[in-house]
């Protein structure tokens, strides 16, 4: 019978009080991890997410963090150690975006996204690396998105980021691979969450008309791979984008 147990492990979730990152973090909790959670503003949703481990029997903890910030993620990481052990798991999901057309954009809103989406990773993951090396286990997990391999309108600096994900995880993929850590990405579609609201209200029969699955996706439906992959059924996988996109086509 297929069945994953993740018992034993901890995971760390960046941007986990709400929409895929809320998803993800509870799904970890369900396959058995304990869980600290990463947020940036949402205090109450982040404790809310915290309480629904806690009442499926496993530790969990939230973290106020700016993960643009190379001492917020260091300050962050002491705490999850201290409160609920060193990380086996990673998920860079913390995100932003800052769309609009290319000649409207600002370079503010090209640092801001930078800033958060890319340097966010290189970040989080720098507090992790060394003790999955020491450990010789290690699972990282980065979000990114369909727009890293086939663009969208009005997000070059979002789509930038996601494609320099994508390069980057499978430059450490090679790097970690010896040392038993795997790094694979997870790029959804649109998916039903806040972020994606403006999108879905403005363009949804244009999207849709471009999918071969009529609807948008679930959080569920991306926390899915990402427990998969951080499993024992990931062991084989790594440097990887599994693109979770309801058959997006380009164009």
């Amino acid at each position: 019978m297929f069945s994953i147990d993740l018992s034993g492990k901890v995971a760390w979730v960046t941007g986990g009080s709400r929409g895929i990152g809320k998803s993800i973090a509870l799904s970890l909790a369900k396959a058995g991890c304990d869980v600290a959670i990463g947020y940036r503003s949402k205090q109450q949703e982040a404790n809310e997410v915290v309480a629904q481990i806690n009442a499926m029997g496993r530790k969990a903890a939230c973290m106020q963090m700016d993960v643009a910030d190379t001492a917020s993620c260091e300050k962050a990481y002491t705490a999850v150690c201290a409160e609920v052990g060193k990380v086996d798991i990673l998920v860079n999901n913390a995100g932003v975006i800052a769309d609009n057309l290319f000649v409207m954009l600002e370079d503010a809103d090209w640092k801001s996204v930078i800033d958060t989406n890319l340097m966010g990773v290189v970040h989080v993951t720098r507090c992790v690396v060394r003790d999955m090396m020491m450990k010789k286990w290690g699972r990282i997990i980065n979000m990114s998105s369909v727009a890293g391999t086939k663009g969208g309108r009005g997000q070059s600096n979002y789509a930038a980021t996601k494609g320099a994900i994508e390069s980057m995880s499978r430059c450490l993929a090679g790097e970690l691979c010896k040392k038993n850590v795997t790094v694979n990405c997870v790029a959804p579609g649109v998916i039903e969450t806040d972020m994606s609201a403006e999108v879905r209200k403005l363009a949804e029969s244009e999207i849709l008309d471009r999918q071969l699955i009529k609807r948008f996706g679930k959080p569920d439906e991306i926390a899915a791979w990402v427990v998969f992959l951080a499993s024992n059924f990931g062991d084989f996988i790594t440097g990887q984008v599994i693109h979770v996109d309801g058959g997006l086509k380009m164009g």
